[in-house]
């Protein structure tokens, strides 16, 4: 891996609604939490597809009305067209199975494209690998929770907000998970099953 080598983690957030609360969320206040209306009416959803850039600490975003192929390639279209990726020597994307990007069709269908990039799908039921995940999940807690916003604008609005100051004050996580972590679990794992089989 050299400097002009970059690594993109890349996914799909689906369906996120916008929710107007009936009654406006109340904000926390001295021993009382916040109050969220459990009532709602539905503005919509966006698929909320995002490409971090694992060493750099960059992300990129966009909504979009489904997932899929297209939508997804608009995504590596808007990575791909700028620096440092428009003139790297290789571009890994690091990306799960999911049906917008699955298998050897989905590689040789992105490479025509963009000759550079690298696709490298994790396991399946491992999308936890996909270091992505772990800033959805800052997401989800930092911009979904409660969820109560008047119109898809302003969803959208929220997200790409978000993701602008994000990319200001982030720094590369740091992964604490070694291959003997891993070997270690698999070990524990099959113990387990090796336990309830002999109960059952």
């Amino acid at each position: 891996m050299t400097a002009r080598d970059f690594v993109i983690s890349t996914d799909e957030k689906t369906s996120i609604q916008a929710r107007r609360r009936i009654h406006p969320t109340l904000p926390p206040g001295p021993g009382e939490p916040m109050r969220v209306e459990h009532e709602y009416e539905r503005k919509g959803a966006w698929a909320y597809l995002a490409a971090w850039d694992v060493r750099r600490a960059k992300i990129y975003g966009r909504c979009e009305r489904k997932t899929g192929i297209a939508p997804f390639e608009r995504l590596m279209g808007q990575v791909m067209r700028q620096k440092p990726y428009a003139s790297a020597r290789r571009v890994f994307w690091i990306m799960d199975n999911g049906s917008s990007h699955r298998g050897r069709k989905c590689a040789e269908r992105l490479q025509a494209r963009w000759p550079t990039i690298i696709p490298v799908h994790t396991p399946v039921h491992a999308s936890w690998l996909n270091q992505v995940e772990v800033y959805f999940s800052v997401v989800q807690r930092k911009v979904l929770t409660p969820n109560d916003f008047a119109s898809l604008r302003q969803l959208e609005d929220c997200l790409l907000r978000f993701q602008k100051h994000y990319e200001e004050v982030a720094q590369p996580f740091q992964w604490k998970f070694t291959r003997k972590d891993l070997a270690g679990l698999l070990a524990r794992i099959k113990t387990h099953d090796r336990n309830i089989h002999k109960v059952a």
